[in-house]
């Protein structure tokens, strides 16, 4: 029960806001569909996908591995964007952005905890030590967004940004992929094969946020 509220808020947090982070880019940038939507709002019930935000960060947290979801997705119309490739790769790193974002400020919230007496021993107990377990899951789950999203699986953000740079040719192509997108991350997921593929970049910049406490 513990672990469950420790992990409830940063799990909430980095999957709707980085939603919102899209939408407020595409609006940015000329799309106005999902301000239009009621979708640029820090209203958590406005994101929430009852799979991929509740039920599969659940049963991931109570396996024991690495947790990860995802919120409803901010629909965006790239007919309203002056140059809709390019666009929409500034729309789809908003997302990992602005999951960077908030795992610096659960950072500094893990320096605040441990300047209160918290500290990254295990076994510690009180209001500064849950402050820190709440840090250390906040900068763990936005870092493993932020490194998931980032691969070059449609619909990942990574595909929109890969797809900046791909000849128009070969984009169709490419997102023809996307309705599968969803069954082979969990495909890779369940057969092992993801967690190794993302680890490396995590740690690596795990470590060097932690460098700094």
């Amino acid at each position: 029960m513990q672990t469950l509220a420790v992990w409830s808020l940063p799990v909430l947090l980095a999957i709707t806001l980085h939603e919102v982070a899209h939408g407020w880019m595409a609006s940015r940038l000329g799309d106005q569909t999902a301000r239009m939507l009621g979708r640029v709002t820090l209203n958590p019930f406005k994101h929430i996908d009852p799979i991929g935000t509740v039920l599969v960060p659940l049963a991931l947290l109570f396996l024991g591995g690495f947790v990860f979801g995802w919120a409803k997705a901010v629909p965006v119309s790239q007919r309203n964007f002056k140059r809709p490739q390019r666009d929409m790769a500034w729309v789809a790193l908003a997302g990992p952005a602005a999951n960077l974002v908030m795992a610096l400020g659960w950072l500094a919230l893990i320096k605040v905890a441990m300047s209160l007496g918290a500290t990254l021993e295990s076994g510690g107990t009180g209001s500064a030590q849950f402050l820190l377990y709440a840090g250390v899951a906040g900068v763990t789950i936005n870092l493993l967004l932020m490194v998931l999203n980032l691969l070059p699986l449609p619909p990942l953000d990574g595909s929109r940004v890969l797809a900046a740079f791909l000849p128009r040719k070969w984009v169709w192509h490419y997102y023809r992929l996307e309705p599968y997108g969803l069954f082979i991350l969990l495909g890779l997921l369940f057969l092992g094969i993801l967690g190794p593929l993302i680890s490396g970049p995590f740690l690596w910049l795990r470590q060097m946020l932690f460098t700094w406490l």
